[in-house]
C-alpha cells in the first residue's frame, strides 16, 4: 500500500518566486527518485505565501531514503531559508476511494 505525504509550506512574500523556480528545476528529479509515484504542488486558495507538496510513495522506506538522500539534503537547503513559518507534513495511507 502506498504512502501520501502532504507538506505545507509557507514561504516569505518575496521569496515564492524564486521558490517556483527552483521547484521548476527539482520536480523532475524528485518524480524520478525511485519509489516516487508522484508529485503535484498546489497553492494555498487564500494565500498566494503557502503551497502544498503531494506526493505518492511506494512505502514508507522508499519516503525514507528520499528523506535521507543528498537529493533531499540540497533541495531541503535551498528551501528551507525562503520560509515564512515553520513546515507541516502528514503522511497518511488511503483507508477508501469512492
Amino acid at each position: 500500500m502506498g504512502l501520501t505525504r502532504i507538506v505545507r509550506l509557507h514561504f516569505r512574500e518575496e521569496a515564492v518566486v524564486l521558490f517556483l523556480q527552483q521547484f521548476e528545476i527539482d520536480k523532475v528529479k524528485i518524480r524520478n527518485f525511485p519509489g516516487c509515484l508522484y508529485l503535484a504542488l498546489w497553492q494555498d486558495a487564500e494565500s498566494r505565501a503557502v503551497y502544498y507538496t503531494h506526493s505518492e510513495w511506494s512505502s514508507e522506506d522508499d519516503l525514507e531514503h528520499y528523506r535521507n538522500s543528498a537529493l533531499f539534503k540540497e533541495i531541503w537547503g535551498r528551501t528551507k531559508i525562503l520560509f515564512a513559518d515553520k513546515p507541516q507534513a502528514f503522511s497518511a495511507y488511503k483507508q477508501e476511494e469512492v
